[in-house]
Formats: C-alpha cells, sequence, structure tokens
C-alpha cells in the first residue's frame, strides 16, 4: 500500500508540500477577500471561480510549471473565459455548447502560449454555470475571472518571494559538463521527439537537469578512478 502514497512529482517534499498548503490558503483567501470588496456591492454574484482553486495547486505547488506561469494563469483564464461566454451566445443547447467551448479554449490557449488547465473548467462554467453567470454576459471575463486571476497571480509573486521557489519561473545558469559527457540540445530534442508526449516542464528547465545529471556523473566516475575534480557545481 505505500506505493500509493509516494509522491508522484518529482522533486518535491514534505516541506515543500506545507509551504505550498499555506500559499494556497493565503492566496484563494486573499483572492476571496479581494474580490468580495468588489463583488458585494453590485448584487450576488459569483465572489471567487471554482477553477481558481485548481490554479492555485499549480501556483503554489508546482510554480516552475509552464502552465502555472503568470501569463497562463491570468490570459488561459480571461481567454477561456471569452470562448465560453460567446460559444454559450452562439449555441443555446448546453450539451453542444459545453463541449465546443471547453475544445475551443483549448486551441486558442495554445494558440496564444497561454496554456493552462484550470481555464477549462473557466470555459466550461461559462456554459453551464447558472443564471447569474448567464445574466452576466461578458462581464463574466472580468468579474470574476480576471479579478480572481490577476490577484491570485499577484499572491503567487509575492508568496514566491520567500518560499525559495522563483516565481515567475527562471531557470538558472546551465554550468556546462563536462567535454566528454556533453548531449548538445539537438539530442534533447531528438528525444523529447521519440517520447511523443507533452511534459509538465520547460525544455530548458529539461536542459539544466539533465547538464547537472552530466555533472554527477562525471564526479562520480572521477573519484572512482581517482581523477582530479572535473567542472564545477552550480
Amino acid at each position: 500500500m505505500r506505493k500509493f502514497f509516494v509522491p508522484i512529482l518529482a522533486g518535491g517534499n514534505l516541506r515543500d508540500r506545507l509551504r505550498a498548503c499555506l500559499g494556497a490558503l493565503l492566496g484563494i483567501g486573499l483572492t476571496s477577500a479581494i474580490s468580495a470588496g468588489v463583488v458585494h456591492p453590485y448584487g450576488a454574484f459569483l465572489l471567487i471561480a471554482a477553477p481558481m482553486g485548481a490554479a492555485a495547486v499549480l501556483v503554489f505547488v508546482v510554480p516552475a510549471s509552464p502552465l502555472a506561469q503568470p501569463w497562463s494563469v491570468i490570459g488561459g483564464n480571461i481567454i477561456a473565459a471569452l470562448v465560453g461566454v460567446t460559444v454559450r451566445m452562439l449555441v443555446p443547447a448546453p450539451e453542444l455548447a459545453a463541449p465546443i467551448a471547453v475544445g475551443a479554449a483549448i486551441l486558442m490557449m495554445s494558440l496564444t502560449r497561454s496554456l493552462h488547465p484550470p481555464a477549462g473548467a473557466v470555459a466550461l462554467t461559462a456554459v453551464v454555470g447558472g443564471p447569474a453567470v448567464v445574466d452576466a454576459g461578458f462581464a463574466f471575463v472580468l468579474v470574476p475571472i480576471a479579478l480572481n486571476a490577476m490577484i491570485l497571480t499577484a499572491c503567487g509573486i509575492l508568496f514566491h518571494r520567500f518560499s525559495g521557489h522563483s516565481y515567475p519561473h527562471k531557470v538558472p545558469v546551465a554550468v556546462p559538463a563536462p567535454i566528454e559527457a556533453a548531449l548538445r540540445a539537438e539530442d534533447l530534442d531528438k528525444a523529447l521527439a521519440d517520447l511523443g508526449e507533452t511534459l509538465d516542464v520547460s525544455r530548458e528547465d529539461l536542459d539544466l537537469l539533465f547538464g547537472r545529471v552530466e555533472y554527477h556523473a562525471a564526479q562520480r566516475r572521477t573519484r572512482m578512478t581517482g581523477g582530479g575534480p572535473v567542472g564545477r557545481a552550480a
């Protein structure tokens, strides 16, 4: 049974997860509180959109993910909301509008480099969210979606100044690997093409990771052969 409780994501530890819990608590709490000041005077309406809970998981748990970056969170949610509202207005049957909205939102986010998984739920909410969403029309894009996304992203940026993680994510400068072990950029591109999968990590981070693997492998070989140090640590 223990294997079911082993973390799926590489590089995570309990301390990071506890920090992420705190970040999500503060992020969603502040997003709700600030949104309440904007939403409440205008009557009953969505205070915070449910997909922001999923967005918080990305922003606070995996801040290095390309899917969690500020443009993905803000742009992806806004674009998905625009698509969802537009499809709902053009396609009156919800059972048809729902899949069209989600599919079109994925396409538009892909074209604008703002792919953000929780935004798929935003597009769906725009179609099946009930009378409050329908009555709001395109105002739904601004409140709560754009408002929520911007506040949550700002909370993520502020929180990660103290969490030890960079957000927006910046790839550290890679340390050159030993010449005899160094892989070439085209090797990485070919390997990614061989896999045929979309990975939740940037190409630059993969390049950095493999560079560090090469470095430590070279250091281990040097210790085993009794040679001098190879390369330098980051």
